[in-house]
């Protein structure tokens, strides 16, 4: 998965990343990822590790990402992308059009 030291975690901690995407989800933050927030974890949340952090500890840390915090550093790494002024495929395009649930 990676070179960090909680990459070796991840397959344990995936219930846990689940289940706050879909937490997410029910907020209508459509766009979280998985990966997305395991990758925001590693470079925001534990930038700075301990040696011996708890399995209980990185569940809480999962569990405790606001929604804010996750769709700001989408946004961020979203404008640094190097693809940003890549033509959109059809559906990439087509996304940016489908209404909010709720909102039709």
């Amino acid at each position: 998965m990676g070179n960090h030291p909680y990459d070796a975690y991840y397959s344990k901690l995936l219930p846990a990343l689940i289940s706050k995407v879909e937490e997410f989800r029910l907020l209508n933050y459509e766009t979280a990822q998985t990966d997305m927030l395991w990758r925001f974890l590693k470079e925001k949340k534990w930038k700075s590790m301990d040696k011996e952090r708890p399995m209980s500890r990185l569940v809480g840390d999962i569990l405790s990402v606001k929604p804010g915090e996750y769709m700001n550093y989408t946004q961020i790494t979203a404008y640094k992308a190097p693809e940003w002024n890549e033509p959109m495929s059809g559906e990439e395009l087509a996304s940016l059009f489908v209404p909010p649930k709720g909102r039709e």
